[in-house]
């Protein structure tokens, strides 16, 4: 980044602001506790301009996690089972973490034994498609289990 007619070495603090302002660039100083300091001429927004850029493509490459929700009742029929199979199978192919769920209203917390059964049963049939990340547990009126996507 340093011009083309000034060359690499040490310079004296003036100096070195008499070759940066002669570049039309920024004199930044890089470690001020070295002894003597170390500073750099460099075109500063243009520095600032490429770190950004850099975080950018290092945010973009992070991975992002989808979480994909599936609720039942804990009385919920084959039909309506087989319906929010399918869609919690097309979830985990897309790459997306799954929290299935039985909720209770009212008094239906009785059946929470029906509830985990449900849940074991969906687990057991999306294991070619996910892993259990989290066995049903009951939390107040719900019921919930979290199922990671198998890597491919």
């Amino acid at each position: 980044m340093v011009g083309d007619n000034v060359e690499v070495g040490i310079y004296p603090l003036a100096e070195a602001r008499k070759l940066a302002e002669a570049e039309e660039l920024d004199l930044v100083e890089i470690s001020p506790k070295a002894s003597p300091p170390v500073c750099k001429i460099i075109d500063y927004k243009k520095f600032l301009y490429e770190q950004k850029k850099r975080e950018k493509v290092i945010k973009a490459k992070a991975a992002k996690v989808v979480m994909k929700e599936i609720r039942f009742g804990p009385n919920t029929d084959d039909h309506d089972y087989e319906f929010k199979k399918k869609h919690a199978i097309k979830f985990l192919s897309e790459g997306a973490k799954l929290k299935a769920y039985v909720f209770f209203k009212g008094r239906s917390i009785v059946y929470k034994d029906q509830g985990e059964i449900l849940l074991l049963k969906l687990a057991q049939e999306l294991e070619d498609y996910g892993k259990v990340e989290q066995m049903p547990r009951l939390e107040g009126k719900r019921m919930t289990m979290f199922i990671a996507p198998k890597k491919k």
